[in-house]
């Protein structure tokens, strides 16, 4: 079953134990619906029973079974919120679960490639895995692409795909519509507009 992070509790409310939750889709209603989660925090995972959703002025507030206090409820800051796909806030256009885009293939060229990508694609018309997408990181400017370069790809230099110990390199590449082209999360690809964003 695929589980899905869709929230991060941000400090405690009030006195009886409630915690302050950023929704990561910036959604709350779904929230609502759920009662059985899974807390993790530094890869430590603890289920726990939601007892009580409300909202107010923005923020989403949570009362979780057996948190009775600030103190305990502190003790969760810092933990995300894990359920499994049904109870996740469904992803409008454009949007993508991080979930779903981890272990995606970055690609080069192909037969949807546009602009320099369409330019400069392999002769076969085929699109070339560069890379795998491992996980997407937030940035300053917007969410970042965490990617394994793929050691097979003939596009890149084994410079450039390798690190000076042998192993594969990782690099991070902008989740802008400048760079990033077609999202297919049924065929696990992802198409890079550029290789350059890659040295």
């Amino acid at each position: 079953m695929e589980h899905f992070v869709v929230g991060i509790i941000r400090g405690t409310h009030g006195l009886g134990g409630n915690c302050k939750v950023e929704s990561t889709s910036g959604e709350f209603q779904h929230f609502a619906g759920m009662k059985d989660v899974v807390l993790r925090k530094n890869g430590i995972e603890s289920k726990r029973t939601i007892e009580k959703v409300s909202f107010g002025n923005g923020i989403l507030y949570i009362k979780f079974s057996g948190v009775n206090s600030p103190e305990e409820a502190k003790k969760f800051s810092g933990s995300e919120i894990v359920v499994s796909r049904e109870f996740a806030c469904p992803c409008g256009k454009d949007e993508y679960y991080v979930e779903d885009l981890k272990q995606c293939h970055l690609v080069y060229g192909g037969g949807k490639a546009k602009g320099l990508a369409e330019k400069t694609a392999p002769a076969s018309g085929e699109p070339v895995v560069v890379g795998t997408i491992t996980d997407v990181l937030e940035g300053g400017a917007g969410d970042l692409f965490e990617v394994v370069l793929s050691e097979s790809c003939d596009l890149l230099s084994q410079e450039l795909r390798t690190t000076s110990s042998g192993k594969p390199r990782k690099v991070l590449v902008p989740f802008k519509k400048e760079f990033i082209g077609t999202v297919d999360i049924r065929n696990k690809q992802v198409q890079l507009m550029h290789l350059w964003i890659l040295e």
